[in-house]
């Protein structure tokens, strides 16, 4: 198999798992490979075979096009040491899928190795930690247009990747290590010292955009003019949800951000949609409509929009 992975493994490296394998998973799982870094995918026999066989090939307009190889099994092994067999565990899987997902990553198994989802929504750190421990998980947020068009084959369509990093229990230097082995490979990463900010401040972006193009079945060019008022209302509803949780709260600029976006862009929501897999809707839509009556504010748009989602099926 033809790789552009380097043949020795560095003694500065990590070994990292990655729970679901698909855009943004195999996104990152072929660029840490490529860095040097071990990598072991998590997934069902027959994608973890294709895996092995073939590796992880990406088309990136950003990291041109490669082929990593990976390893690939359908549970993370346990193994000896303070950490176990990895040093983290990327969670890449949609949130309608994650409950199925973990049976692959046992408590037993991480050992003191670091949990890393990579999820939408507020509501996961917590559920995780009761499963895993307050301070084996580190939340992170990515910023990427990246999707599986087949098993090993990834699109990375965005001119950029983004991570930001937190994890208010885990150690400074545990979040820095990664931190500097996601950029070294490519993601522009930081270390974010609020776990809740940086987790509203993608929320206050990513749900009425993810909720308003799903509704509609439209890109965010035509969500942004043929219905701006909702929007902003939308987008207005979700900043004071944030002011309120501790995140940033400021409407204009992320009107601003949906403005200079790419008029054809789908949310990730959207195309669920489209191919009738399930929705995020209750880890986007239904953790903004509890944290606003957990906190007292009235978000009217927002619960009509996640009602009208709701009824129709999706």
């Amino acid at each position: 198999m033809q790789t552009d992975t380097p043949a020795a493994v560095r003694r500065d490296t990590l070994a990292f798992a990655v729970l679901g394998p698909g855009g943004v998973g195999g996104l990152l799982a072929a660029l840490l490979s490529r860095a040097g870094h071990r990598v072991l995918c998590l997934a069902g026999d027959d994608t973890a075979r294709t895996l092995r066989e073939g590796g992880i090939r990406v088309r990136s307009g950003q990291f041109g096009g490669f082929t990593a190889e990976v390893d690939a099994a359908a549970e993370l092994p346990e193994a000896s040491g303070p950490v176990g067999a990895v040093d983290a565990v990327l969670v890449a899987v949609k949130h309608t899928s994650l409950d199925a997902a973990l049976e692959r990553v046992p408590a037993r198994a991480l050992g003191g190795a670091l949990l890393v989802p990579f999820l939408n929504g507020v509501e996961h750190p917590a559920a995780l930690r009761a499963r895993y421990g307050d301070d084996r998980v580190a939340p992170a947020v990515i910023r990427v247009e990246s999707t599986r068009t087949a098993p090993g084959v990834i699109e990375h369509a965005s001119p950029f990747v983004e991570i930001d990093l937190a994890g208010d229990p885990v150690p400074r230097e545990r979040l820095d290590a990664l931190s500097a082995a996601f950029t070294a490979a490519g993601p522009a990463t930081r270390v974010l010292p609020d776990e809740a900010a940086a987790l509203w401040a993608k929320m206050s972006f990513l749900a009425p955009f993810a909720l308003l193009t799903t509704l509609y079945g439209l890109p965010l060019g035509d969500v942004r003019t043929r219905h701006r008022d909702e929007l902003t209302a939308l987008v207005e509803e979700t900043a004071a949800v944030s002011l309120a949780c501790g995140g940033p709260a400021d409407p204009a600029q992320a009107l601003a951000r949906y403005d200079s976006f790419p008029p054809a862009t789908r949310s990730s929501m959207q195309r669920d949609s489209e191919a009738g897999r399930p929705l995020e809707l209750d880890a986007v839509g239904g953790a903004l409509l509890r944290a606003a009556e957990r906190h007292g504010v009235d978000v009217p748009v927002a619960a009509r929009v996640v009602r009208e989602l709701a009824s129709g099926g999706r």
